[in-house]
């Protein structure tokens, strides 16, 4: 193979790449908890988007709410990194690189 060819194929690369990342940061992923009394939304750079607590708990107490709260956002970050990793791997087989290496997210 070209040198020419080689550096064509890693300027799409990084293209691919860039725009899979800026895909990402873009999602909007929902993480609920309490059976879905809680739930948080956060987009692919994991910031919080949105809390909503479901009008029926609003008597509940503070920190039963704020547990729920918490772990609402940790399931959603979870999801983000699921998220990524998909995302990734699509990128990396179609790049024909061997499962496991690890992009840059």
């Amino acid at each position: 193979m070209k040198l020419e060819d080689l550096l064509k194929q890693a300027r799409s690369m990084q293209a691919q790449l860039g725009e899979t990342q800026d895909a990402i940061k873009a999602a909007r992923v929902t993480g609920e908890s309490g059976g879905g009394l809680v739930r948080v939304t956060l987009n692919g750079a994991f910031e919080a988007l949105r809390v909503e607590i479901d009008p029926m708990t609003a008597d509940e107490e503070r920190s039963v709410l704020e547990d729920l709260v918490a772990a609402a956002i940790n399931d959603a970050v979870r999801r983000v990194e699921a998220l990524q990793r998909e995302k990734m791997g699509a990128v990396a087989r179609g790049l024909g690189l061997p499962p496991g290496l690890n992009l840059p997210s």
